[in-house]
């Protein structure tokens, strides 16, 4: 009978018992004051300078071209900035061609040159206007991108040409980083949002709810999120990267970036990884009209839809600021709105051996990571840390998979 008793026992402490992270408590909803200024992204310290290429004679207009590795294997990113009377195709793809083939010759061990072509006149970078020309050349299909002729542009599927004239934005992006979710309303709303997170971390996420805090707490599912996709040169060594450690991972894509990048937005979908909606503009919702909200959400959802044909399920408002309209209208549009678990801030580029170790800490059950797709210093140890979750039993999964809707 005692040895019975000390069974039970144990089984008892057994199931009550949770690893480190799964008893740390969820990134908890915090309140904002209405019509607080909006703060600058916080960083422990700027990303390391990329290195560059140098082109010699140099390419008139060339801003820089640049190189990152993810540890096994390079690409590279041009960004060349074209006079308002060269914005002939012919001449864009001539000049995209000559930087393409020239990166490749003076840097043999790249995999991969990304271009970007902008105009001069009124270039103002992120949240500027969109590019004249963008392309993405493996070094595989050099000598394809090399033939190819302005009245055949079609012909090569990694490359766009902008169709519009690059006008400036209408909407002005945010560079308000995410680090806890952030309700912003009276007081009563903001328990209510914390009590409905704090359900979700107990028994896992409410469809009905439109809101996602935390996956099924039982599931060795863990979703692993990307916010602000697609960036060039970043897209092609994140596909390798999570291609090789056998991951798939839900992107938050911003519009504008998936408009001027689509090749990217496509190669993720045949990759199967998950799409999802991060705004067209990257713009923090609150305080924004209602049709302006809904706006922002429609527009990324039809481009998505549009480019793979995949349905959006999530979305993740830029700086993890909302309030009742965004949830409202996310939700009258199909949405739920997905939050995190577990946040390494590799936006403040603390190094990849610190991202790698903030992850694995607070891997839990039913968790949701929160990287970005254009941290460097997350690269080299995304298969390490697949490697590690495995190792404890727990997957890297998307959204729609962790929740099994």
């Amino acid at each position: 009978m005692q040895r019975w008793i000390l069974v039970l026992l144990l089984l008892g402490l057994l199931g009550c018992w949770r690893s480190p992270a799964e008893a740390e408590p969820l990134p908890k909803v915090q309140g904002a004051p209405l019509g607080e200024a909006q703060p600058v992204a916080p960083g422990f310290r700027p990303a390391p300078p990329l290195p560059q290429i140098q082109l010699n004679p140099p390419l008139p207009g060339l801003r820089r071209l640049v190189y990152l590795s993810n540890g096994h294997i390079e690409a590279a990113h041009g960004l060349l900035l074209v006079p308002q009377s060269e914005r002939q195709p012919t001449r864009l793809l001539s000049l995209a061609q000559q930087l393409v083939q020239r990166a490749f010759a003076a840097r043999s061990s790249l995999a991969v040159v990304d271009v970007s072509l902008y105009q001069a006149e009124g270039y103002a970078g992120f949240g500027g206007p969109l590019p004249l020309l963008t392309a993405s050349v493996p070094k595989a299909r050099l000598e394809e991108f090399l033939r190819l002729r302005p009245e055949a542009l079609g012909l090569y599927d990694h490359l766009w040409l902008n169709p519009s004239e690059p006008l400036p934005p209408t909407r002005r992006p945010s560079r308000l980083a995410e680090t806890v979710p952030t309700y912003e309303g009276s007081l009563q709303e903001l328990q209510d949002q914390q009590a409905l997170q704090e359900t979700h971390q107990q028994k896992g996420p409410l469809r009905s709810s439109g809101l996602y805090y935390h996956g099924p707490p039982g599931s060795s599912k863990v979703a692993l999120t990307f916010d602000d996709a697609v960036h060039p040169m970043y897209a092609p060594l994140l596909l390798e990267a999570l291609g090789r450690a056998g991951v798939k991972a839900t992107f938050f894509l911003i519009g504008r970036n998936a408009e001027a990048y689509p090749y990217f937005v496509r190669d993720l979908a045949q990759a199967g990884h998950e799409l999802a909606n991060h705004t067209y503009h990257h713009v923090r919702l609150v305080g924004l009209p209602e049709e302006v909200v809904r706006d922002e959400l429609t527009r990324t959802n039809q481009l998505i839809e549009r480019l793979t044909g995949q349905k959006v399920r999530f979305f993740r408002p830029p700086g993890g600021r909302y309030n009742a309209q965004v949830l409202r209208v996310a939700r009258e549009l199909g949405l739920t709105t997905a939050f995190w678990t577990d946040d390494p801030a590799d936006f403040n580029n603390p190094g990849s051996a610190v991202i790698a170790s903030r992850t694995l800490r607070y891997l839990r059950r039913g968790g949701i990571v929160l990287l970005h797709d254009n941290a460097q210093e997350t690269l080299p140890v995304l298969e390490e840390i697949a490697q590690k979750a495995r190792a404890r039993g727990l997957t890297l999964t998307t959204l729609s998979d962790q929740a099994g809707w």
